[in-house]
């Protein structure tokens, strides 16, 4: 994999790259739309490509191990091939579902044991079968292991959290380079920073994960309830620290007003379930704000969902017939609302791209964030 900075803003630390990869180029800033299971919930693979212009999308580890299996994926040899899916793919580690299991999960110093929320089967997830696990589904783009801390959290815990994620993150690196890729495509590693909202230990580990040389680096552990301006601190932090020739990915963030703001601190890469699960429940991003499509003011409203857009079904379909579909509970609403709302993801950094290369996204981020955090 090979990185290339090709901009960056004079203002702020906001940076665009190349993202070279086995599967196809990655321009970044970029975001990920989520796939949790191999899929993009409601989203055809060829709406994903020719009309929301997605790059990357994400699979899940603990969700693809469960269901369909490894040993599906490896007979369709690898995810790419099972889904229809050319382009390239990350997989997250599985480690945030499982810690969200709670009552489900026991943590020890070789990894987890959890249930499964399908049928209750027990399981283990280690550093080394979760990098053995994700060699079999194929992504070119593999998460280290790691211990999601939860929020709020003792500094105690989170300091044997974080340096529990680093025990196992060096498993992780020893296993990665004693096996090898399944499919012919290369697949990088990237370990994830955590330590809470305690800048000492943050910084601590994003020195750590620094050290480890590997292909890119990611900041996991916010927007689990922490303030926003805490998620922003944290985030500063460690792209300070984090190598500036390595795309930094932050790990589940967000809403459009916080893209912006982590792009301006220098993160590259994004995902979230936000776009695709308020587009199913009736809640839209623009450029000129959020809209709620159950409410009543749009129920003779015949204009398009978003004439600004270039996507066919904002042109085609009006704010009154996508209500009309949400208040009737049609499927239709919930995919058009899904494809709207990663086309616009997907529009946002790509605008972001095209004002960092001229010199004015700090200027243009600004007049953004209040526009599309504004409800219409």
């Amino acid at each position: 994999m090979k990185f290339i900075i090709t901009q960056t803003d004079s203002k702020s630390s906001a940076r665009c790259g190349e993202l070279h990869t086995d599967s196809g180029l990655i321009h970044t800033p970029i975001f990920m739309p989520v796939g949790t299971v191999g899929s993009v919930k409601g989203v055809h693979i060829k709406d994903l490509k020719e009309h929301i212009g997605a790059e990357i999308i994400l699979g899940n580890t603990y969700h693809l191990y469960l269901r369909p299996g490894m040993q599906v994926i490896a007979e369709a040899q690898g995810l790419h091939h099972f889904n229809g899916w050319a382009k390239p793919i990350l997989t997250d580690s599985g480690g945030f579902q499982v810690f969200s299991l709670n009552d489900r999960r026991k943590i020890a110093e070789k990894g987890v044991k959890f249930s499964s929320h399908i049928d209750g089967s027990v399981h283990e997830f280690t550093p080394e079968n979760v990098m053995d696990i994700q060699r079999t589904i194929g992504s070119d783009i593999m998460m280290a292991f790691d211990e999601c801390t939860p929020y709020p959290a003792t500094k105690e815990y989170a300091t044997e959290s974080m340096r529990r994620t680093h025990r196992w993150l060096q498993r992780c690196i020893t296993q990665y380079n004693n096996t090898l890729p399944l499919y012919g495509r290369y697949q990088s590693l990237f370990p994830i920073v955590q330590g809470s909202v305690f800048t000492d230990l943050r910084q601590e580990s994003a020195e750590f994960v620094a050290t480890q040389n590997l292909d890119g680096n990611a900041i996991g552990g916010v927007s689990v309830g922490e303030p926003t301006e805490m998620m922003y601190e944290i985030t500063s932090l460690c792209c300070n620290i984090l190598p500036k020739d390595k795309p930094r990915y932050l790990m589940g963030v967000g809403t459009p007003a916080n893209i912006l703001e982590c792009i301006s601190l220098g993160v590259d890469m994004f995902d979230c379930v936000m776009p695709t699960r308020n587009g199913r429940n009736a809640v839209l991003f623009t450029r000129n704000g959020i809209m709620n499509m159950r409410n009543e003011k749009w129920k003779h409203d015949f204009s398009p969902i978003d004439a600004e857009s270039e996507l066919f079904a904002d042109k085609e379909y009006s704010k009154a017939y996508l209500r009309h579909l949400f208040i009737n509970g049609e499927m239709l609403g919930s995919m058009i609302g899904s494809l709207h709302n990663l086309h616009f993801y997907l529009w946002l950094v790509k605008e972001a791209r095209k004002h960092i290369i001229a010199g004015d996204f700090a200027s243009w981020k600004n007049e953004m964030i209040p526009k599309v955090s504004q409800r219409l």
